[in-house]
């Protein structure tokens, strides 16, 4: 692999992956939440999602999503009624709990392991991405070139552009959270995050393999 190659694989990776999304929405929204130490959890459920998906794509199963549409159908589905579900939690979700107190009772009730499951399953919800990634990773890859070492630089590369973009959309949930402790505000940082997770499952059960 060229420097040329990994500065262009870096480049759009970093376009790529800092574009909004459920993810990084899922970032600002547990941010806000639980604070930004408690979205670690998150943050470190989410990235493994993603890393299975980068994984198993460069293992071939994009390939069998290919020529499997059943299997690309039912991961399809599963994602989107988890997305449409996470969207009508966060829609519905109170906001009497504003005050300093409400909040210390939310974080007793909710587990950092769920806060890790929930960056998981909104990771691993989307089997477009793994379409994606195959398409993706092997433009940047020098074919006769051992493909192992080329493969770890991408997938380094991948996973700290990643990392750092989880972190600037938390620090901003951090921010956003000062002004929404008015109620009406939280409320309809609820229902806009609620809309767009919402959102984001349809376009999944829209979506097509190419």
């Amino acid at each position: 692999m060229s420097t040329h190659a990994w500065w262009m694989f870096f480049i759009t990776t970093f376009l790529i992956c800092g574009t909004p999304g459920p993810n990084m929405l899922l970032m600002v929204a547990s941010s806000v939440r639980f604070g930004l130490r408690r979205t670690l959890y998150t943050m470190v459920g989410c990235y493994l999602a993603v890393f299975i998906i980068v994984a198993l794509s460069v293992a071939g199963l994009g390939a069998l999503l290919r020529v499997e549409p059943v299997i690309f159908n039912l991961l399809r589905y599963m994602g989107a009624a988890y997305l449409i579900a996470l969207g009508i939690q966060a829609w519905r979700a109170p906001v009497a709990q504003a005050a300093d107190s409400g909040r210390l009772a939310e974080l007793s009730s909710v587990t950092p392991k769920e806060n890790f499951y929930k960056g998981f399953l909104v990771g691993i919800s989307n089997p477009k991405a793994i379409l994606f990634a195959t398409a993706f990773f092997p433009q940047f890859i020098t074919a006769n070139a051992p493909q192992l070492p080329q493969l770890a630089i991408l997938l380094i590369t991948f996973s700290v552009t990643e990392l750092g973009w989880y972190v600037v959309y938390a620090s901003c949930g951090k921010s956003l959270s000062l002004y929404l402790r008015r109620e009406n505000v939280k409320r309809s940082f609820n229902r806009i995050s609620g809309g767009i997770f919402m959102v984001f499952g349809m376009s999944l059960l829209c979506a097509r393999m190419e």
